[in-house]
Order: structure tokens, then sequence, then C-alpha cells
């Protein structure tokens, strides 16, 4: 498994009027978390597309179980709990300065060769990243 914890603080434009976080912005936060756990991994983002792999999402699910205000600090416990073949899936749990869990989450992106446009097998290279920090 692997597992990162990333932190940022609710905007106010991430806000509805009624100072809830805007459910659409959650998608947002996720992929924070999600390219921050990459890096812990020691790669970017940036360097796994600039080494012709996209990861497209296939699958988003959440739910909500308490609201997020605006001005708190959200902590996202990011998840990797498969080795990833042709698809990589995330959980999320996202807790607010309180720590209360307040959302659960899961996306499943799959590995596409950017010159073929055709889904692949995880990349040799992250997979070894992958392997390098999994622990049990």
């Amino acid at each position: 498994m692997i597992h990162t914890t990333h932190t940022l603080r609710v905007r106010y434009g991430e806000t509805d009027p009624m100072k809830y976080v805007y459910y659409g912005n959650y998608a947002e936060y996720l992929e924070v978390a999600r390219v921050e756990l990459f890096r812990t991994l020691g790669i970017s983002y940036d360097e796994i597309e600039k080494r012709g792999i996209w990861l497209p999402v296939s699958e988003y699910k959440i739910k909500y179980l308490k609201p997020a205000f605006y001005d708190e600090i959200l902590e996202i416990h990011t998840y990797v709990r498969k080795v990833p073949g042709v698809k990589i899936e995330f959980e999320y749990e996202i807790y607010n300065d309180s720590e209360q869990k307040i959302t659960e989450a899961s996306t499943t992106l799959f590995f596409l060769d950017a010159t073929t446009n055709k889904v692949s097998r995880c990349p040799d290279f992250l997979m070894e990243l992958i392997q390098k920090n999994w622990k049990e």
C-alpha cells in the first residue's frame, strides 16, 4: 500500500453562498492530492507525461459525509491499495481541521500511451517507484 497526506486551505472562491465547499471542487482537491502522491514517489505528473504516458480518469466516486467550509484546513489522505496493471485506483479520505472525516472518494485512472493512444500497462519506470515505496 502507498499512503500520502496533503493539506490545503479552502479558499473563498471554492465555496457556495452558504460557505460550503461547492461539490464540484472536490474533484480538483483529489487531483491535487493524487499529483502530490506521485511527487512523494519521486516523479512529477509532468515527468510521467513527458515520458509518453497519460492518465485519464475513467471512474470517480464520492460520498459527502459532512460539508467543508471556507478557510478550513483540509487533510487529504490518498491511498493506492492495489498494485496497478492497466489501471491505477486511488482511495481518498478528507478530514476537516477538527479531525472529522468529511469525505470518502475513489478514482480509477488508466495508463494511455500518448503516441499510440492505446491503453497500456503501468510503465516500468513508474512501477519501480511504486514497488520501492510499497508498504504492507
